[in-house]
């Protein structure tokens, strides 16, 4: 087993039995946290450091997020092929997590464009390294570091269905836009079948209980078609 650990990669025995992140957030135990975490404070500067040098010159780009688990063969992971190759075609780069399933497939045809093509890898227990098709990768350690990079380098997000690391990607994005933190900002989701019963829960539910206002949901825009996702960013930014 290969483990990727920020830029260090470990084998064998000396893979860890819990994440950078787990030891961060664990309140538990004795108090040495005192004394390590003001320390960890510098290897968290180095990796917004690292991020912000790397991802500085990159141009117009989109975030696609989407399922590690939807393999090559699987329709969605098809879609995501198509969904890299068009941001290129239209003058962006692609930016994923950099790890299999659709995120894959979204690097793989921004390659096939020709186009740049971006992975922010993540340390975890199951998912290691970066996939073959990324020609621009950053491993982090620190998930809150890693998620500033895909809103602050992306001038939209596209969301092709996913689990909770999706979801998680996807409301952050629209609390950001709700907000106000971030301005001119699409959110995309790929897949009607897939959203729509989301998006009912979101207006029967949030809106019918009035935690959240009828004009969030426009803030999401629901498409099956590669073309009009891209369509829909270009056009939030004009």
């Amino acid at each position: 087993m290969e483990y990727r650990k920020g830029p260090v990669t470990l084998r064998g025995r000396k893979v860890p039995t819990s994440t950078t992140d787990q030891r961060l957030l664990d309140s538990s135990g004795p108090a040495d946290w005192v004394h390590t975490d003001p320390w960890r404070v510098l290897r968290i500067q180095s990796e917004f450091v690292e991020g912000f040098g790397t991802l500085s010159e990159l141009g117009p780009a989109v975030s696609v997020f989407g399922s590690a688990r939807l393999l090559p063969g699987h329709p969605v992971y098809e879609l995501s092929v198509a969904v890299g190759a068009a941001l290129v075609e239209a003058g962006y780069a692609v930016i994923t997590g950099g790890g299999p399933g659709t995120m894959e497939g979204a690097n793989l045809g921004a390659v096939r464009e020709g186009g740049t093509s971006v992975g922010l890898g993540i340390e975890l227990p199951f998912e290691t390294g970066l996939n073959a098709h990324v020609n621009l990768g950053i491993n982090f350690r620190y998930f809150f570091a890693r998620k500033t990079m895909f809103v602050k380098y992306a001038q939209g997000f596209i969301v092709l269905p996913g689990g909770y690391g999706t979801l998680d990607e996807l409301f952050e994005a629209v609390t950001l836009v709700q907000t106000g933190k971030v301005t001119n900002f699409p959110i995309v989701l790929m897949g009607t079948d897939f959203w729509t019963p989301l998006l009912q829960w979101l207006r029967s539910t949030l809106v019918a209980e009035g935690t959240i206002a009828e004009a969030d949901l426009d803030l999401l825009h629901l498409t099956d078609d590669p073309a009009e996702a891209v369509r829909i960013v270009r056009e939030a930014r004009t």
